[in-house]
């Protein structure tokens, strides 16, 4: 491959960069082309970072945001959904997935999602996996997989959202494929502000500060105790991932996506 090839196939792939400066570390999704959707490469990379970050007693905060302006991450390349083909393949990703998600929710640091545009699927279990979440005014959230693909979510991921948003918005979410506004999300108390681009840069700036001049055990030890009871006792569910992904309707999801066409849905 030419070396214009290798940087194009690169770029397909996309990248998860990590920068550290006075102990405020900021992790960019950077797909934007793609709206940062997560390939399997920045899924390996995320999990790098997290295992970095949660080993540097000089990280006080975390910043997590999306490159491009467009979306803080629009979910998981579908066109990675192609080469499953059966349900076992739907619980491998998502307990891959259960686990990724985990280790932001698990860094003893406090966190902070920088969200503009889209936060979706996987996207919005990132940020709801931080502990603070800011956004302008034209950023959404939502799991519209009923429309787009017919798979579903882990359990653990149904529970943190359950736990942010509430049993009704998160029925809209998956049952209605809605996307909630940044008022709405902020008036359930999920973001913690709502600010114009032009401004939004400076308050996660404030925010991030505010944060890091704080007493850092009680933070990781309180946050750590939010997400032991956001978690607790949770059912085993991993018959109704099986059902999902080992569905038709999932395999003409994905054919449909990557086809840029409706899915005939047939409920089996």
């Amino acid at each position: 491959m030419s070396d214009a090839g290798t940087r194009a196939a690169a770029a397909d792939e996309g990248r998860v960069r990590l920068s550290l400066r006075e102990g405020v570390a900021e992790v960019v999704f950077e797909r934007p082309a793609a709206r940062n959707a997560m390939t399997w490469a920045m899924y390996e990379a995320l999990e790098g970072i997290c295992q970095r970050l949660a080993a540097d007693p000089e990280v006080r905060v975390v910043l997590f945001r999306g490159a491009g302006g467009q979306a803080f991450v629009a979910g998981t390349d579908i066109a990675q959904f192609r080469d499953f083909g059966s349900g076992a393949d739907g619980v491998a990703y998502e307990r891959r997935i259960d686990a990724l998600i985990d280790q932001v929710a698990s860094l003893p640091m406090p966190t902070l999602a920088l969200v503009e545009g889209f936060a979706v699927g996987g996207g919005l279990a990132i940020a709801t996996a931080c502990d603070f979440r800011l956004a302008t005014p034209d950023a959404r959230f939502g799991v519209p997989i009923a429309r787009t693909l017919g798979n579903c979510l882990s359990i653990a991921n149904v529970a943190r959202l359950h736990d942010a948003f509430g049993t009704q918005r998160v029925k809209r979410m998956l049952l209605l494929a809605e996307l909630l506004g940044a008022d709405e999300a902020q008036g359930c108390g999920y973001l913690h502000g709502v600010h114009a681009r032009e401004a939004i840069e400076q308050e996660a700036r404030t925010l991030c500060a505010a944060l890091a001049a704080l007493a850092p055990v009680t933070q990781s030890v309180s946050k750590e105790a939010l997400r032991r009871l956001a978690l607790v006792a949770l059912p085993q569910a991993e018959d109704l991932i099986r059902r999902c992904y080992g569905s038709d309707d999932f395999r003409e999801g994905v054919a449909a996506f990557t086809q840029r066409r409706p899915p005939a849905w047939k409920g089996r």
